[in-house]
């Protein structure tokens, strides 16, 4: 079987925040850059767990990024995984992103495909739909639990106020979350391998960008607290009422 698991950079959850170029583009000086939490700890941690049951697994990695993206590439694949595919391509555009993705795994041939379930940064939550009609393959998305038998996928998803379990055949594209598998930390002796597994780099192919960023704000500065004794409930529902504006 093959596996190939969808890796993004994102910045670190605790990184402050702040734009240039008049809010069009985001300030990466001082920032610290992570693997997407969502790629790394549910969906590449499930591929390796996957991989570790069937040790004929063949499990590649796929970005689409700058050089920049390289040192949180290694140490995905210092986690795990066999090889690396880097597509030299810098986009913010979820169409033009999965686009390259599934020129990857059409070459590739690859029974499964993991995408984390979104990126903390930009939160979109499309690429793995994008990849999965691009490819012609089914999608499960938001996935709490992968079994497999075979060829057939049992796959446990989200719904609202419950569950839903699927089956089907691979080949077939799953976004993942939390549930999914549990966090790792890589060791020396893959950290050491990681050096010399292959990273491949590829040129992106011509496809054309849908969206682009007009600007980015901060959202707004939090207010104040405002204590309303225990004695004075009307005035609570005053607040309420004219000032959050929630009742």
């Amino acid at each position: 079987m093959k596996i190939l698991v969808c890796i993004s950079k994102t910045p670190d959850t605790t990184a402050k925040i702040a734009f240039t170029d008049n809010n069009t583009k985001f300030a990466q000086d001082g920032v610290q850059w992570i693997i997407n939490p969502y790629d790394e700890w549910y969906a590449l941690v499930r591929a390796i767990e996957l991989k570790e049951k069937d040790p004929s697994t063949v499990l590649h990695l796929v970005n689409v990024g700058g050089a920049d993206a390289e040192p949180i590439i290694r140490k995905a694949l210092a986690l795990g995984g066999d090889e690396a595919i880097r597509v030299n391509a810098d986009s913010h555009d979820s169409f033009y992103i999965a686009s390259q993705i599934a020129e990857v795994a059409k070459s590739g041939g690859y029974d499964l495909v993991f995408t984390g379930r979104e990126t903390i940064d930009y939160n979109g939550s499309s690429i793995g739909g994008m990849v999965a009609e691009l490819l012609g393959l089914p999608y499960v998305s938001l996935a709490t639990k992968f079994e497999l038998n075979g060829t057939t996928a049992t796959i446990t998803r989200e719904i609202e106020g419950g569950e839903e379990i699927c089956e089907v055949q691979l080949p077939v594209v799953v976004s993942c979350q939390k549930g999914m598998a549990e966090q790792r930390i890589p060791n020396m002796k893959g950290i050491m391998g990681a050096r010399t597994k292959p990273l491949k780099v590829v040129e992106p192919a011509a496809v054309d960008a849908l969206t682009s960023i007009v600007s980015f704000e901060l959202p707004p500065a939090k207010a104040g607290v405002k204590l309303v004794p225990a004695d004075n409930p009307e005035e609570l529902v005053r607040l309420l009422h004219e000032e959050a504006k929630v009742i």
